[in-house]
């Protein structure tokens, strides 16, 4: 028995953390809130039928026993996958074709429980638990008591359990249970949109994510506390502003009470003298707001870090009655005003919305990709260290922005804060929408608005998030545009009623269904065209004919590296290609002609090869593309590549693995993200020996700093990397936040060409310093012959995909399929890769 008792002991923790406590006297400046995590790998796990738990009581566990001692070990937050791999009740989801094993988890329920003691005394206190996010539905209960239940997977949610806690000075009677019941997921998208992440798509197999996914919290207050602080920013330039802190406070009495309250703020990440302004304040029972507006001395604004810096301030809010604190609360936020202005050369009989972004005034073009996150699909496999890698990445890349769009979740705390430090703006889909028919059920609508206030709500402090959008491709799939595009209208107003931000409904609008709602033919691209009608252009005429003020997304597709492979793909799968490749979802034959169009070659010969040939075609492709698009500035004002990262091991759009291992078409991206960008426009990447090699020298500069005197140097390589020409030319100015052809090249030098050729080249300043760097690989080869031939690819891709499905990867492997006789007997059979041989 003695030893039970010790092992029950160890199995609790409680608070003994040494900050100024409610119904205490205390300071303003070293006032914290007093508040415990309950994430951690305390917690326990069970499975059961749907409905048994509440039938076997496991709702009304005794708070002391030791029960759960035997239940299997789970982290909050977390999700339900990676607790049952940690365990081994499944195989890795992400290996090979073990996702289609686990299908089984959604179809039960699952217990969680953690027990904590509590000895202090709570006397004129108030207890709640904060839920950061459960994906999706929950039930809850805090020592046999039941506290609430929760729908949806992104809003934070609270309830009081002052009635329900139970502390003492004896650890028996100070222990508490916390039980949840996490309800099978729902298995249609359309009936929880915007309130759950999509499970579907081209980068996902039939598995459906479920868990507690963000932090919990045991949070004590006073009889008042502190709900919300928004700083709301107010910019007039940049030696003029002010914020209005909306403080929302609830009063748990039944009288109105006069309380103080102080608000302090200074500069996080930059010297600033502190601010601070203390007030009486009467407060009704119930919810209130707040407002105070402080003209900020010597304003420091954020800005995306190639505009400026991005200055951060920190606030502190205290709440007291008397000298007796009541509760408190930190937040950081930023100084930035966000407009919008119409793209030049675009009349609004073609477009409906400016597209152009102004950051406290100046004009910036987004260098973005869409982000692909979270880190992993299955978040209780993600770290804080996962994050801060890829945002230290994606600033590598030049990117000044990430976009979250609509088929991935609104990011935890953590990502913005990364991206507020460092100076990358946010692109939000505020919630997933990527399906436009959502049942017409008015408590339906209420809920996914209320979800994306709460989201937007908890999120409006972070100066990164600069624009809002309703849906990703939402009206491209809706059967009935007015409802679906009033349903997105109305979610704006929603959204704009919480934050002062642009709002765009959907993305790209240009489909026949959003030009039925009312919209343009020129709203914006998502340049797909090249991968999902792969063969009827060559790269560069398809790149070229496109002209918008915006691309929300521009994706290509190209294989991980092979370290990464052999962490998901099964060893006698790797080369040639086996089925794993298919369910993790490589297209075969797009991959193989992208190569061709590329190369002038599948580049088969080996699994090194096929993969750094994937990835290189795909930087090509991005980098050419990014060029164009940022040659046509201002009247183009910014491209999202599609994706930057993949939320488990695939093989389509990221440029940055699983595993956080960099493409080679990350060093592309990198090169056409230059802030300041030599580059050059040609017609054709294949020429005759015949010809003569043309070109245009263009430098486009997304800095407002002009250049004086600078000196671009470059040379023509042939195969072996010998000079064929080198020559160089003065730039006598390079003015700010342009756009710019330069001088025009010709090169008669390709007559002993075998194969391909090179053009290097460098833009130096005044000093020597290197402004950019770039480099261009041709092919030698009749450009008409390469184009009838990748559209011969192209048509029997098209032709096979007449007879398969797209997701069916079966149509790669002729023993999944028996075509040509062939038949799948035993799992000894060697399954070829057709196109492979």
């Amino acid at each position: 028995m003695r030893f039970k008792i010790v092992v029950c002991a160890l199995l609790l923790f409680s608070f003994t953390k040494g900050f100024a406590q409610p119904s205490t006297i205390s300071n303003h400046n070293s006032n914290s809130q007093l508040k415990t995590s309950l994430s951690n790998y305390h917690w326990k796990m069970k499975m059961m039928l749907p409905g048994e738990g509440i039938k076997h009581g496991l709702h009304k566990l005794p708070p002391g026993d030791i029960e759960t001692l035997v239940w299997n070990p789970a982290k909050v937050p977390g999700d339900v996958y990676t607790d049952l791999w940690k365990v081994g009740a499944i195989e890795d989801p992400y290996f090979g074709r073990n996702s289609v094993k686990a299908q089984w988890v959604m179809q039960y329920e699952w217990w969680y429980t953690v027990q904590f003691k509590v000895n202090q005394d709570l006397s004129d206190k108030v207890a709640r638990l904060d839920f950061e996010s459960i994906d999706h539905e929950a039930d809850i209960w805090l020592n046999g008591q039941k506290i609430g239940s929760h729908k949806g997977s992104f809003s934070s949610f609270s309830f009081d359990v002052t009635e329900a806690i139970q502390t003492n000075k004896h650890w028996l009677k100070a222990t508490n249970m916390l039980v949840i019941r996490l309800a099978p997921p729902p298995q249609v998208n359309a009936s929880v949109a915007g309130l759950k992440t999509p499970w579907f798509g081209d980068y996902w197999r039939d598995l459906i994510p479920f868990g507690i996914t963000g932090n919990i919290d045991l949070v004590f207050t006073g009889k008042s506390r502190i709900l919300d602080v928004y700083a709301k920013p107010n910019v007039t330039n940049e030696k003029k502003a002010s914020v209005t802190f909306e403080i929302e406070i609830e009063n748990t009495e039944k009288i109105a009470k006069e309380k103080n309250i102080t608000v302090s703020f200074k500069g996080q990440n930059f010297d600033g003298k502190e601010q601070t302004i203390s007030f009486k304040q009467l407060l009704q029972p119930g919810k209130q707001i707040i407002k105070k507006n402080i003209e900020v001395k010597n304003p420091q604004l954020w800005w995306p870090w190639d505009l400026g810096k991005p200055n951060l301030y920190e606030a502190k809010v205290s709440l007291d009655e008397g000298k007796i604190n009541q509760d408190f609360k930190e937040i950081t936020y930023g100084l930035r005003r966000v407009d919008m202005e119409w793209n030049p050369g675009f009349t609004k009989d073609e477009v409906s919305f400016p597209r152009t972004t102004l950051i406290n005034g100046k004009p910036i073009f987004i260098r973005s990709a869409c982000w692909g996150g979270p880190p992993d699909i299955f978040v209780g496999r993600t770290s804080e260290e996962k994050y801060r890698k890829l945002i230290a990445l994606a600033k590598e890349a030049n990117m000044n922005n990430i976009r979250i769009f609509g088929w991935h979740p609104p990011e935890i705390p953590l990502f913005y804060q990364l991206c507020n430090e460092q100076g990358i703006s946010v692109w939000q889909d505020i919630i997933p929408l990527g399906t436009g028919n959502i049942p017409n059920d008015p408590e339906l609508l209420e809920r996914i608005y209320q979800e994306g206030e709460n989201v937007i709500k908890n999120r409006r402090n972070n100066p990164s998030i600069i624009m809002m959008e309703g849906g990703e491709e939402m009206l491209l799939r809706a059967s009935d545009a007015k409802y679906a595009n009033d349903f997105l209208v109305t979610l704006g107003e929603r959204y704009k009623a919480q934050v002062d931000l642009p709002y765009v409904p959907d993305s790209p609008l240009t489909c026949h269904v959003s030009i039925e709602a009312g919209y343009k033919k020129k709203e914006a691209v998502h340049a797909l065209g090249y991968f999902y009608q792969m063969g009827r252009w060559l790269m560069e005429d398809w790149y070229k004919s496109l002209d918008y003020p915006i691309v929300p997304e521009l994706a290509i597709t190209s294989v991980p590296n092979v370290e990464s492979l052999k962490k998901f793909i099964p060893e006698n799968e790797l080369w040639p290609p086996g089925p794993s490749w298919g369910h993790h979802w490589a297209d075969l034959d797009r991959l193989r002609i992208q190569n061709f169009d590329a190369f002038g070659d599948e580049k088969k010969g080996s699994l090194q090869e096929f993969v750094d040939a994937t990835q290189d075609a795909q930087g090509i492709i991005f980098q050419l593309s990014i060029e164009h698009f940022r040659r046509n500035k201002p009247r183009t004002s910014g491209i999202a590549l599609c994706h930057f990262i993949t939320y488990w091991p695939d093989m389509k759009w990221g440029m940055v693995d699983n595993y956080l291992k960099p493409k080679r078409s990350f060093d592309f991206v990198k090169t056409a993200y230059q802030p300041v960008l030599l580059n050059l426009n040609f017609k054709k990447r294949r020429w005759l020996n015949s010809e003569t090699f043309k070109g245009e020298f263009w430098i486009v500069n997304d800095y407002y700093q002009q250049y004086k005197n600078c000196k671009v140097s470059y040379s023509v390589l042939d195969d072996d990397k010998n000079v064929l020409k080198e020559s160089t030319f003065k730039v006598n100015k390079i003015e700010e936040n342009s756009s710019k052809q330069f001088v025009k090249l010709e090169a008669n030098v390709l007559k002993n060409v075998k194969k391909n050729f090179y053009v290097t080249m460098e833009l130096s300043d005044d000093k020597g310093t290197v402004l950019s760097s770039n480099e261009y690989m041709f092919l030698i080869g009749n450009q008409k012959e390469a184009s009838d031939q990748f559209k011969k690819m192209g048509e029997k891709i098209r032709e096979r995909n007449g007879i398969y499905t797209y997701g069916n990867y079966y149509r790669f492997f002729e023993k999944l399929t028996g075509e040509n006789k062939q038949e799948l007997e035993s799992k000894t059979d060697v399954i070829k890769t057709r196109g492979f041989e």
